[in-house]
């Protein structure tokens, strides 16, 4: 990237990768584990953490968000957090609104904790609660009752000013009535951001294994259609409408990590199983670290990084990334940034399909921008395809 090319947000992902339980519907890279030895953790995250700043040549610039993921980050232990943004703070410049997020579930010891980790230096909480009804939550694979999340959102409330929680619709037989209800007991109660995602069949999964034995099905297109469309009208209803197409935030709640997600910004990943992405003299590099723990430790203590994977996207490629990942936002995409970036718009964008599109009443241009209509929306992955050039 020249002089003259604008300079990308700046956010920063820490994988914390163990958990209590595996969730049959998670294929994120978690891990059950009995013992952690923190303070070797800690060192290591630090120290891949220097390196993957020297690397992409981003150490100084300002940073707008760190995010510590899992696994079950509430697993870990606050000082072990807290040296983690005290590096980051100290290697990069903070913004003057730095987001600090961390994921947690809600469990009985890890609400004790939340105390000591909003003192660490997190200042947002995601909780993982998935569902307000017990017997849906047994399903799920959780390890908490209903009782003892809104137990832990009111602990987290009272540590954080900033809290979310995430949730699980399209169950198998979920019924429109059933979810209604339950959704109104969600925006109940009263948080400034949602995360109300479709459950999806991943590969490799528990949930998955027992689909393809045909022991396991979900809500599929209408009726899927149907929960969605709910989904969206009474969390707009409710002033928490959605900015992207599974999150709703009232305005100026949104996750400000996420959206460097979803603009295709700059992001740096450290931690087994992370990645990064972000543009270096022109060229947009991809970095994986290693997956598995306890290799991931290893060569962070040998070589200072765990890095199993580099790679080098093609302009194109970033522009892909940029409309695939921009076209979930309320607001679309700004092609005409993109371009800045990826060069001319006719090269990895196809007009006249868009056109077509809007004729058709699945996306819309305003002001620049590309957007999906609500029509659009259910058939994200059909509209990309008929836009993008390869």
């Amino acid at each position: 990237m020249s002089s003259m090319m604008p300079k990308q947000d700046l956010a920063l992902y820490i994988h914390w990768p163990f958990c209590m339980s595996k969730c049959p519907y998670c294929d994120f890279n978690s891990h059950v584990i009995d013992r952690v030895d923190h303070q070797r953790w800690a060192k290591a995250l630090v120290q891949e953490l220097d390196h993957m700043a020297a690397f992409s040549g981003r150490s100084g610039d300002t940073i707008k968000s760190l995010f510590f993921g899992g696994g079950t980050p509430s697993m870990m232990a606050p000082e072990t957090m807290a040296a983690v943004i005290e590096a980051a703070k100290n290697i990069f410049t903070p913004c003057d609104q730095l987001e600090i997020t961390m994921e947690a579930n809600p469990t009985s010891v890890e609400a004790a904790k939340l105390a000591d980790f909003a003192k660490a230096g997190a200042n947002r909480l995601s909780m993982g609660i998935q569902s307000l009804e017990d017997e849906a939550l047994q399903f799920l694979g959780r390890e908490h009752s209903a009782q003892e999340a809104l137990a832990a959102l009111e602990v987290a409330r009272e540590h954080f000013d900033r809290v979310s929680a995430d949730f699980i619709y399209t169950r198998p037989d979920h019924h429109p009535d059933e979810w209604r209800d339950e959704l109104k007991r969600i925006l109940a109660l009263g948080l400034d951001h949602y995360s109300l995602y479709q459950l999806t069949l991943e590969q490799g999964t528990a949930f998955w294994s027992k689909h393809q034995r045909g022991l396991l099905d979900v809500p599929q297109d209408d009726d899927a259609r149907i929960l969605f469309d709910i989904t969206q009208e009474m969390t707009a209803d409710a002033g928490c409408p959605a900015y992207e197409i599974s999150n709703h935030a009232k305005p100026g709640e949104e996750c400000q990590h996420n959206l460097i997600y979803w603009q295709a910004q700059d992001w740096l990943g450290i931690g087994p199983g992370a990645y990064g992405r972000f543009f270096k003299d022109g060229t947009r590099f991809e970095l994986r670290s290693r997956r598995d723990p306890a290799s991931w430790l290893d060569d962070v203590e040998t070589y200072g990084h765990g890095i199993d994977i580099e790679s080098e996207d093609s302009l194109t490629d970033y522009a892909h990334e940029a409309v695939m990942m921009g076209m979930r936002l309320k607001d679309g995409v700004d092609l005409e940034r993109i371009a800045q970036h990826a060069g001319a718009i006719e090269e990895w964008f196809d007009q006249s399909r868009a056109a077509i599109l809007e004729d058709e009443g699945l996306v819309r241009f305003e002001e620049g921008r590309l957007s999906l209509t609500d029509d659009g929306k259910p058939v994200l992955n059909a509209v990309l395809n008929a836009i993008l050039i390869s």
